[in-house]
């Protein structure tokens, strides 16, 4: 089956401004499926792919219109200082069943990672994460996922048998989904009002790593080495705050700034492992003169930039690049190796396999803080080490 088969062409004369676009709009220099499906054969860095499907969105009815609207405003930003090779797929159509379109998107975001081209999903209920995330199944890896949002979406009186794939409870299914192949999942904003203990106890049974949104406002930079873990992310419009992306039928007064929303997307451009991305629940009919669809169009141009920047760094080839720091705890019970680039300043802590690993490879480097070191040669475990150990058991 080809990828056309998946797609409806991008509406241009909806989107388009009277105008037209400069040369210097993305607008410009986006190739987009038209009349034609674009040629695969050339070498494109991204993909743009809109998802119409709503049905699984749960109190927020109309997200699945949000595509067009977020292409309006991006395709009106300028090109960075580098040559973008993104083209725009369309938009997948919507299944007889939403079951029909988990599949289109698992396929079309499949076949996307393996010509190395990374996809941007835009519109549509957060549950389409699942799909996002089945899409690596057949690369038979371990996945990291990041997920940015309010809530973690699980259904705690779920059982294997009952378990639905909505905006609210997609996790369960990624969770119990079998193979197993999630190495690890890590939430940034969530909110602990809208959590249950339940959900909390739950995340620290699995060694999962959840980060409040208090313990990120204002020092956003904490969660840097946590997206540069991550395979794929997952933005949920709802973990910002209201007076700033109000496109959203959940949408609560407190949340991420605009401008740290802009930053957490960069991050994922600029992280050398991620290959997928995810932009939903944005709701139009929820917006005030296209704000929010502005705010998510700067989101992906961020990334966009942070794709073009990557450093490619990580270590350790060649070795002459990094820096090596060793240091013992009190107890001496392990000793604790850190890797610094040279080239970037970012720092990364090796964990070694408890049953000793392969031949080739005997530790798992895990991104990391330089706060991780400094907690390190102060004698005590970085709470990170820790986690990263359990799970690698």
């Amino acid at each position: 089956m080809s990828l056309t088969d998946f797609f409806s062409p991008v509406d241009l004369d909806k989107i388009t401004p009277k105008k037209g676009y400069y040369t210097s709009h993305l607008g410009d220099k986006i190739v987009k499926h038209t009349d034609q499906f674009p040629d695969m054969e050339v070498k494109f860095d991204i993909a743009i792919i809109g998802v119409k499907d709503d049905r699984n969105a749960i109190d927020n009815s109309g997200c699945g219109l949000g595509p067009d609207y977020i292409r309006e405003k991006l395709y009106q930003l300028n090109e960075g200082a580098y040559e973008t090779k993104i083209v725009d797929l369309g938009n997948i159509k919507p299944g007889a069943t939403v079951t029909d379109t988990y599949f289109a998107l698992k396929t079309v975001v499949a076949e996307l990672i393996k010509n190395d081209i990374i996809p941007v999903i835009i519109g549509g209920g957060q549950d389409l994460t699942y799909a996002q995330y089945m899409g690596y199944e057949e690369l038979e890896q371990k996945v990291d996922l990041v997920v940015i949002d309010s809530h973690f979406d699980l259904d705690d009186d779920t059982t294997p048998e009952s378990i639905e794939t909505t905006s609210t409870s997609y996790l369960n299914k990624i969770f119990l989904h079998e193979p197993n192949y999630l190495f690890n999942y890590s939430n940034l904003g969530y909110q602990t009002y809208f959590t249950s203990q339940d959900g909390l106890r739950m995340m620290e049974k699995l060694f999962f790593d959840v980060h409040r949104l208090g313990n990120l406002s204002g020092q956003i930079a904490y969660a840097e080495p946590i997206i540069r873990n991550a395979n794929m992310v997952s933005f949920d419009i709802n973990a910002i705050r209201s007076s700033d992306a109000m496109g959203n039928a959940n949408a609560t007064p407190n949340g991420f700034y605009g401008e740290e929303a802009c930053q957490l997307a960069r991050y994922a451009g600029f992280n050398d492992k991620l290959t997928s991305i995810g932009f939903y629940e944005f709701n139009p009919a929820y917006d005030n003169n296209g704000q929010t669809a502005m705010l998510l169009a700067q989101m992906i141009w961020y990334f966009v930039d942070g794709v073009y920047n990557r450093k490619k760094d990580f270590p350790l080839n060649p070795k002459s690049q990094y820096l090596i720091y060793k240091t013992s705890l009190k107890h001496d019970e392990h000793e604790l190796v850190f890797v610094k680039s040279k080239k970037t300043d970012r720092w990364w802590m090796q964990v070694p396999y408890p049953t000793g690993g392969s031949k080739n490879e005997r530790s798992h480097l895990v991104p990391c803080s330089y706060d991780d070191y400094k907690i390190a040669i102060s004698g005590e475990m970085p709470d990170l080490w820790w986690r990263t150990y359990q799970k690698l058991a």
